[in-house]
């Protein structure tokens, strides 16, 4: 059920302040049975004691047995119901890293990959090249690649092994598969129309197995970065923003582009971090010298889920304990109403984003006596919000800050 026309009659200004913390991929696995999953192996004093004074439960982002990718993640968290409001990771990438995105044309999302001498995927990532790297072999293939069969072909950098690509022509459609197989040994696989007789996104898929083909001879002497692989292939949506549903003044506080789109697409304002990569310190500078000036702030962390996605457990539990080692800066600012949580768990073990639900932490007013002792999958089970849907966290937040009037008579 689509709550956004409910919550906009609802709805109302206070001054009150909610902050939603995003670890992104935060959920995790035990490396063996009976094991401690990353959260439970990480030492994390400022998060143990808040969650004993907080509420926890679990949170599945999109539905039950579903992996999600990011874009559905966090919609959900923000209140948006991922089977509606249907977004592909181009769009959200190519909004995010400001591109000249307009109606009409397909945004679609890259990685850079490392073939071996068969033409197999070798890493889907090509090691995780520097921003500085992305630039210079981006900056090659707008050289070498301006159009594909009538279609205007730009290249962006998005971040490390990122890129986006904005197809401009007429014509085109955006219900295409990906060319990424999501594995290392096989080959890229081939875009195809998702429906018969779609001749918009045929043509789209055409351009792409020939943009597949030129970017391989383009870049043939690279000795990682040697091939592509497309995810994400979408046209520019329009949703219904935060200030016309909730009456928040929200803003987005992240470094990576894909986060910063999907903030921008439901209206928040993204504001500027210093720093490079996930910037952590960045970030909580950014908060804090913006805290006055909004009521609602996405605060975004990133390197949870790469670490889970790379298979560094140890790496991913040092991440958590960098996070419980700013919290009490976060804290400093009173927030009203604080949530953490994830938008999907990315399990070391797995390598990838998996169906388990992510913990889900709850600190403001109006709480209930609460079982759990610290933020981990085992302990949220235990917690006094039970297990709740992502698009159901949106309403959570907005009542306890006082922001929802009273539903009927």
């Amino acid at each position: 059920m689509d709550m956004l026309p409910i919550l906009t009659e609802l709805s109302q200004k206070t001054p009150t302040k909610i902050l939603l913390v995003v670890l992104d991929g935060v959920g995790g696995l035990p490396q063996t049975p009976g094991g401690p999953t990353e959260l439970a192996a990480a030492h994390t004093p400022n998060l143990d004691a808040l969650a004993q004074k907080s509420a926890l439960g679990l949170l599945t982002p999109v539905y039950p047995g579903l992996a999600p990718g990011s874009g559905p993640g966090h919609l959900s968290l923000f209140g948006y119901d991922p089977f509606k409001y249907l977004v592909g990771r181009g769009a959200l990438s190519a909004i995010g890293i400001g591109a000249d995105f307009k109606d009409g044309d397909v945004a679609v999302r890259g990685n850079f990959a490392t073939l071996d001498a068969a033409g197999l995927v070798k890493d889907r990532r090509a090691g995780r090249p520097s921003d500085a790297e992305n630039v210079r072999v981006v900056n090659r293939l707008k050289t070498a690649i301006r159009e594909i069969n009538g279609v205007q072909v730009t290249f962006y950098t998005e971040s490390e092994h990122r890129f986006v690509v904005i197809l401009r022509g007429e014509g085109l459609g955006d219900k295409v598969s990906d060319t990424d197989p999501q594995k290392t040994g096989v080959a890229p696989l081939q875009a195809q129309a998702l429906e018969a007789g779609d001749t918009a996104s045929a043509k789209t898929a055409s351009v792409l197995n020939t943009l597949t083909t030129r970017i391989q001879e383009v870049l043939r002497d690279e000795p990682q970065i040697n091939g592509a692989l497309f995810r994400g292939i979408s046209e520019k949506p329009r949703f219904p923003g935060m200030a016309q549903v909730y009456k928040l003044n929200a803003a987005c506080v992240a470094s990576y582009p894909m986060y910063k789109g999907v903030a921008s697409l439901v209206g928040m304002e993204v504001l500027p971090v210093e720093g490079v990569e996930d910037a952590p310190e960045g970030k909580v500078k950014a908060l804090q010298e913006n805290w006055a000036k909004y009521d609602f702030f996405y605060l975004h962390f990133k390197k949870t889920d790469s670490t889970g996605e790379d298979g560094n457990f140890e790496e991913k539990v040092h991440k958590v304990e960098l996070f419980d080692h700013l919290l009490p800066e976060l804290l400093a600012l009173k927030p009203d109403v604080l949530a953490i949580t994830g938008d999907h768990s990315t399990p070391s073990v797995l390598k990838a984003h998996s169906w388990h639900p992510v913990p889900l932490l709850l600190y403001g007013p109006y709480l209930r006596n609460d079982a759990a002792q610290r933020f981990t999958e085992d302990e949220a089970a235990r917690g006094s919000l039970g297990h709740l849907r992502g698009v159901e966290l949106m309403p959570l937040l907005l009542a306890h800050a006082g922001k929802l009037q009273k539903y009927g008579a």
